[in-house]
């Protein structure tokens, strides 16, 4: 049974960086065919995608986001991370990691950007 499992900071100073990481089990981010995203949902609003990351490592980003964001891997822990930059309180959401093609999502972390 894959899972998926997010951990973040939970609240995040404005101009700084926004960390959020993703534990799998069940599935090797390195399995063939596989990619891993991260998906965010503001509070009242829609889900937004984010950034891509494949078996291979080749990574993808929403365009809107790609100035500010970076998504890496771990393949020891078998983890992937987002890395967003200078965060404003625009960025407050709950963040998700997913494997969208076998439809797996994480439960999700909340990141507050506040001062």
């Amino acid at each position: 049974q894959v899972q998926l499992q997010e951990s973040g900071p939970g609240l995040v100073k404005p101009s700084q960086a926004l960390v959020v990481t993703c534990t799998v089990s069940g599935d090797s981010i390195i399995s063939r065919s596989s990619a891993w995203n991260w998906i965010r949902q503001p509070p009242g609003k829609g889900l937004e995608w984010m950034a891509v990351i494949d078996y291979e490592g080749n990574t993808f980003y929403s365009p809107s986001l790609k100035s500010r964001t970076a998504i890496s891997r771990d393949t020891s822990k078998n983890q992937f991370s987002l890395h967003l930059n200078s965060v404003t309180p625009e960025d407050t959401a709950v963040y998700y990691c997913a494997n969208t093609g076998m439809n797996i999502w994480g439960k999700g972390t909340l990141a507050t950007v506040s001062s």
